[in-house]
């Protein structure tokens, strides 16, 4: 092995233990909700798909949203990094109440969103169904651009369609389609044509 590839990986690996343990920018806001309204969704019934790259895109639903970025995650590596650079776990209803939020840990990981708490009065139900983990694909250079500008604590609101990808090779990757599951394949496959950032 050549002296620059061990250099490379020894300079990726600094990398990416460096953003592992930068801190991450936070807003905080007031109690009280923020993001009142669940997101829009209409379902589509043989939509045209189109190409980005190597990947075909078919839409399964217009979708919108205002929310509270709970968290953030950045991806590098992987197939599903040339599509979606970063994840978002959003909130809505109360799940964009301060108040709510400060008793909550929230975390990310290998495209999934994790969630834990002390306080037993806060049901379970209603963090599962007012959050979701969604896997962002920015449908243009400034809707990419704009996502550097979102950290935790950030309003977004966005708007595009939840889809499903497939590549000549057989590989896919599909939107849910109900912010009431869990667990493996729970996850929106959000395409961003729009994004304003509060």
């Amino acid at each position: 092995m050549s002296r620059f590839i061990v250099w490379g990986i020894f300079i990726v690996a600094f990398i990416a233990t460096v953003v592992s343990v930068w801190p991450e920018k936070t807003i905080t806001h007031p109690p009280g909700t923020l993001c009142p309204a669940p997101p829009l969704q209409e379902n589509i019934s043989g939509g045209t798909p189109w190409l980005k790259g190597d990947f075909m895109i078919t839409p399964l639903a217009k979708f919108s949203l205002k929310a509270l970025v709970l968290s953030r995650e950045n991806y590098y590596f992987g197939r599903e990094s040339d599509l979606s650079p970063v994840d978002f776990t959003l909130g809505w209803g109360q799940m964009s109440d301060q108040s709510i939020i400060d008793q909550i840990s929230i975390s990310q990981g290998s495209r999934r969103y994790r969630w834990k708490t002390r306080n037993r009065g806060l049901s379970p139900v209603m963090i599962e169904t007012s959050s979701a983990n969604m896997h962002i694909i920015p449908a243009s250079d400034e809707v990419e651009a704009t996502l550097d500008e979102v950290y935790r604590g950030s309003i977004v609101t966005m708007t595009g369609y939840l889809v499903k990808v497939t590549a000549d090779d057989g590989w896919r990757w599909k939107s849910s389609l109900t912010r009431k599951d869990v667990g493996d394949g729970a996850c929106e496959l959000f395409w961003v044509e729009n994004i304003l950032v509060d």
